[in-house]
């Protein structure tokens, strides 16, 4: 039902370089960077696989932190997006693992993102 959203950051080079390498841990990357005489001087990238989904505005860090998890085509690849986004700035929020309390098949991790987003990568599939 969503076809894209997006979060503002006032970091907007720790951000990219967290999203870059996350993103490329799911298979995604940045798609798009909309022209600056667009949006008033301020850096706007948008993420995806296909099309651009998930965007990325430099501006006030965004409050309350929000929460947003990234499909993961196997455990592997939320366990490369877990030691990714740690790498690339992230802080811990819950390590690559079952969590059968949501369903029999969920395999997720969470980090922090630089301003405090919570983001994860999850799997569904059975393995």
């Amino acid at each position: 039902m969503i076809d894209h959203s997006g979060i503002q950051v006032a970091d907007i080079k720790a951000a990219r370089a967290f999203y870059d390498a996350c993103f490329a841990a799911l298979g995604a990357a940045q798609l798009m960077k909309v022209p600056t005489e667009y949006t008033g001087g301020m850096t706007v990238v948008g993420y995806g696989r296909d099309k651009p989904d998930f965007w990325v505005s430099e501006g006030e860090t965004q409050k309350p932190p929000l929460h947003f998890a990234f499909t993961a085509m196997d455990h592997g690849m939320v366990n490369a997006f877990y030691e990714a986004a740690l790498a690339a700035g992230g802080t811990d929020n819950g390590a690559p693992g079952p969590r059968p309390q949501y369903h029999e098949n969920y395999y997720g991790a969470f980090v922090l993102d630089p301003e405090g987003n919570n983001i994860e990568a999850v799997c569904h599939a059975p393995q």
